[in-house]
Formats: structure tokens, sequence, C-alpha cells
């Protein structure tokens, strides 16, 4: 990628996060920029919950065009833009914000990023019944978006003690109320549940951070005799790239994917709605995520 030059008129975009060091959003964004043309430039910023709302107001007092949110500031986004969108309200979760006038809409990208990464992988889930593990921001807009698509059936395992359980309550009932899609709510540590939740499933979703660098000895399922050679295991970290839980699908004779597909195609969605012009995906995808 050629050296980005930098305007009186350049439009500033970001990552707020913590950590957002590992991320390869600048990359994917910037190159996309230049190879249409675009007076744009994508920064990351290591922006934790106790600050986003002193940094979200400096930004929009300084003009940016847009910005994404990861961990651990997509919940509080949500409270914090001036409008949202269906997906973001129903969600409670914000990864993208446009900034229109100083008027922040906030959307919610990673369900259509995640099924798009789905379909990447060469699955197709629509039908099926799915198990999701955890209760945040990318979980909830996992069955969020696998509903609305076709999913039969979703098991979501979350922790009762998570400060999201209530939300998580009120989002399986909506999705069983509103949609074709069937979601049922376990509690973590079920293990009776888990095994008969994954006997029937056709992919088994990590929608949390566990397992993500540094700490990548940690996994979401310490107990690998509930895997399946049959099952489809996906992990929403895509650093590292083989997280120990994928590793240990793989040995137990489960098809694997990461999460790198879905930063690509949610990312993507939200490069259309800051510039209106669809991102070179295909050019992207052969130059930073194979």
């Amino acid at each position: 990628m050629e050296r980005i030059q930098i305007t009186g008129h350049t439009q500033l975009t970001a990552l707020l996060g913590s950590p957002v060091a590992h991320s390869i959003s600048p990359l994917m964004h910037n190159e996309a920029f230049a190879q249409l043309g675009l007076d744009y430039v994508y920064l990351c910023f290591d922006v934790k919950e106790d600050s986003l709302e002193t940094a979200v107001k400096g930004l929009k007092a300084a003009g940016i065009r847009g910005f994404n949110l990861t961990m651990p500031n997509k919940n509080l986004m949500a409270q914090l833009a001036d409008r949202l969108s269906p997906a973001a309200e129903l969600l409670g979760a914000v990864n993208t914000v446009v900034n229109d006038g100083g008027v922040l809409t906030g959307y919610n990208t990673d369900g259509i990023g995640y099924m798009r990464s789905v379909q990447d992988a060469g699955y197709d889930v629509i039908g099926k019944t799915i198990t999701v593990m955890g209760a945040g921001g990318a979980a909830s807009a996992i069955c969020a978006q696998a509903a609305l698509d076709g999913v039969r059936k979703i098991h979501i395992f979350a922790r009762p003690t998570s400060r999201f359980w209530e939300r998580t309550v009120k989002l399986a009932d909506t999705i069983t109320q509103t949609t074709s899609c069937r979601a049922l709510l376990h509690e973590h540590g079920d293990v009776s549940a888990l095994r008969d939740a994954l006997e029937e499933s056709a992919l088994l979703v990590n929608g949390t951070s566990v397992g993500m660098a540094p700490n990548t000895d940690d996994t979401i399922l310490p107990d690998t005799s509930l895997l399946h050679p049959g099952l489809i295991v996906s992990d929403v970290i895509y650093n590292p790239r083989r997280t120990r839980l994928l590793t240990e699908a793989e040995a137990a004779g489960c098809r694997t994917f990461n999460g790198m597909y879905m930063l690509l195609y949610q990312g993507a969605e939200a490069f259309r709605l800051w510039t209106g012009l669809d991102m070179p995906v295909e050019m992207i995808k052969k130059k930073y995520f194979q």
C-alpha cells in the first residue's frame, strides 16, 4: 500500500477499543480508500469504557466521519449514539457509527459480517440448529442475524452473573416471538444442556473474547468430549488465527474457521455506510486475509 497523503480535506475514520494494536482494520480500510481514490484515513485509538464517552464527544466535536467499536465498547456506545438502526436498537450494541453533521447514528454490522463469513467458509446453516457461546455484542449480533437469515434454532449459553444476562433473556424472547427461529437461553456451566445442544447443532460459535491474545491458553469449551466430528466450530477471534478452541476442535475431527472474514465483511458494510461505495472486497481479501 502506498503512503497515505493527508490533506486539509482528509476525513477521519477510526477504531475505538482496548486492545486495538493488533487490529487489521487500519490496513483493510486504508487500502480500500487508496484503491478507490478516497481522501479518508483510518486510525486506531486505545479507548476503554471508562473513557469512551469523553473520546466520542471529542471525535464528534472534531468532525470525525465515523468509527468502529470493538470490545469492550459496543454496548455502551448504544447509549451514547443519537440514533440507532433497527438492528442496533434490538441488540443494544453498536459496532459502527456514522457522523452526519454532528448526529451520531449507531449501526451493528457484526451479524451481517458473521453470516457472510459462514458462507465464505463454504457452509450452509440456514434451516439448521446452532449454538452460540456468549452474551456480549458480537454474540448477540450473530444470534439476531442468524435468526433473520433463517436459522431454525439457536442455543445461547451465557453466565447468569453477566451484566448482559437480562438483555440476552429479552433477545431470546424477541427472536422466538418475531422470527421463525426458536432461541433458547441456557446457563454457562450447564454441561448437560451444552451436550444436548451440540449433539443437534451444525455449528458452534464462540462469540466471546475467551482465547484472544494475549490469553491464548484460555478456551470457552474446556471439555472437548462434547465435540463431535459432524460439528463446525467457529471463533469470532482472529488473533490468534487458530485459537485453542479451534486447535482442539480440529483434533476432535471438527471443521473450523476463525473470525477473519467476519471482520472483513462487517468492515465492508461500515465502509459502505461511511462512503456510500462498496469496498473492493476480493482485493482486500487476497492481500490481507489469506
